[in-house]
């Protein structure tokens, strides 16, 4: 089971607050997974299918009791390669089923869902966990960090980044074939959001391997970085030892300072020791260390020229 199956089974047994919250998460779920049906004298139904048997049931229980009308429910089979059940809930267009759609905002469209309490931040909740069961999906958390919502209904679209956003959610929107995502692409996002709807199992689980995961990021670059380190020192050591070797062959190591000349038979002695090192059997700074060996490699440089 994927793990947006498991963040769907768990949110689908989150009992909405009360009536308003139940109106907010039927709406968001139809909105997203249903499709309206036009039958005779302008009358409108709706068909909403799912492959999760716990929103297939959830949306049942929310419809009935939310209303009179009673839908039809069917189970399709899935094909061979993709042996998945799809549950269907179908309310065949009707005056009662068009009046149910007019309280829900479904038909006729409604951009600002102007029947539903959007106000209330339980229902803005609601409303975002039935979007989510209705079409949403979330990475492993061990993998990149990705959640979306996708719909073919643009002012749908929009009225989740709002409410994401009122959340202070980083939500992104884009268009993807004529279907628009609202997305979020940050791990504390995503964490944010499945605390919102209600995963808490998810919410822990992901955070438990997202720890983990950052951890060893963190030891990746702390070695990477002290490789780096380790490997900037060994070539400045081989470096200052050529220099050295280049005056020497030379005849004009005699002719350094003795300054110099304590610097350049400190790293002859210690040529795998770092500058810090150095600096501290020298009893000098690493910068006045360092400004030595740049004498002696200007020295080798004109040699070499």
């Amino acid at each position: 089971m994927s793990f947006a199956e498991q963040v769907k089974n768990e949110i689908a047994h989150c009992k909405p607050e009360n009536a308003a919250c139940r109106y907010a998460e039927l709406a968001a779920l139809l909105c997203m997974g249903g499709s309206l049906m036009l039958g005779s004298r302008g009358h409108v139904g709706i068909e909403f299918s799912t492959s999760n048997n716990a929103v297939a049931r959830k949306a049942l229980k929310m419809w009935m009791e939310s209303f009179a009308v009673r839908p039809e429910v069917r189970v399709r089979q899935g094909l061979r390669l993709r042996k998945k059940n799809y549950y269907i809930l179908r309310v065949p267009p009707s005056f009662a089923s068009t009046k149910t759609l007019q309280q829900l905002s479904l038909f006729p469209k409604d951009k600002e869902f102007s029947a539903i309490d959007l106000k209330n931040p339980a229902c803005q909740r609601a409303f975002l966990r039935g979007a989510f069961m209705g079409g949403g999906s979330v990475n492993q958390p061990k993998g990149d960090y990705h959640l979306e919502l996708l719909t073919g209904n643009e002012s749908f679209a929009q009225k989740l980044l709002k409410i994401m956003c009122r959340f202070h959610l980083p939500a992104k929107m884009t268009d993807r074939k004529g279907d628009y995502l609202v997305y979020i692409k940050e791990g504390n996002g995503v964490s944010a959001f499945l605390q919102l709807i209600g995963a808490d199992q998810a919410y822990m689980k992901f955070e438990s391997v997202r720890i983990v995961k950052e951890m060893r990021n963190n030891v990746n670059r702390v070695v990477n970085c002290e490789t780096a380190n380790l490997q900037k020192t060994v070539d400045a050591a081989i470096r200052q030892r050529r220099d050295i070797e280049t005056l020497q062959a030379s005849g004009l190591y005699l002719r350094l300072t003795p300054k110099l000349q304590e610097a350049a038979e400190l790293r002859m002695s210690h040529p795998e020791a770092s500058m810090s090192e150095l600096a501290t059997l020298s009893g000098l700074t690493k910068s006045g260390l360092a400004h030595r060996f740049r004498k002696i490699s200007d020295m080798a440089k004109q040699i070499e020229e």
